[in-house]
């Protein structure tokens, strides 16, 4: 079985030029992937990030900088206009990782996922480290280029090419990714 995760697909994350410019390109992409997976019968989950402002659960880059980001309830933490989130379970985290101090793990076992497609925001950061999480859990992963952006271009191309090799987690359109449905159940 193959789950979509679609990860920070959120207005926070969309206020730097570098991701505005790619929003549209994204939320489209992820919109497809996730009416081609509701479509063949396979779950979609939102994987948001939300913060306390009582900082119990900032970053050590948020606590060092006494500075919070996307607090719980704010524009910021809603997701980007045009998503199509209705009747998607969603799960927040407070880390890169959508797999750190969450149920993911539970959740895809009950499903029965044994891959992911991952989607959304930040390449480098929050889809690499739930991507590294995943292979640790014996899960495979397939990264959507067409539904992934980065505010930094370089280090998202290095973190695929790592991760896809050293992983062998291949790297997808969404037309590919789509096409394989019919035969991953």
């Amino acid at each position: 079985m193959i789950a979509l995760l679609v990860i920070d697909m959120q207005n926070a994350f969309f206020e730097t030029p570098e991701l505005a410019a790619q929003q549209e390109r994204v939320v489209s992409e992820c919109n497809r992937l996730i009416e081609g997976f509701k479509a063949a019968g396979y779950n979609a989950l939102l994987v948001g990030t939300e913060h306390e402002r009582d900082k119990s659960t900032w970053t050590l880059s948020m606590l060092d900088d006494d500075q919070g980001f996307i607090f719980r309830g704010t524009e910021q933490a809603q997701s980007v206009p045009g998503l199509l989130k209705e009747d998607l379970p969603q799960l927040n985290k407070t880390r890169d990782s959508g797999f750190v101090g969450t149920n993911l793990l539970a959740r895809l076992r009950n499903w029965g996922a044994e891959e992911v497609v991952l989607a959304g925001v930040s390449t480098h950061n929050c889809i690499a480290q739930t991507a590294a999480d995943a292979f640790a859990h014996n899960i495979r992963v397939t990264y959507a280029k067409d539904a992934m952006a980065s505010e930094a271009d370089q280090d998202a191309a290095d973190m695929l090419r790592i991760l896809s090799t050293t992983y062998r987690q291949p790297i997808q359109s969404s037309d590919e990714i789509l096409g394989r449905l019919s035969d991953a159940k």
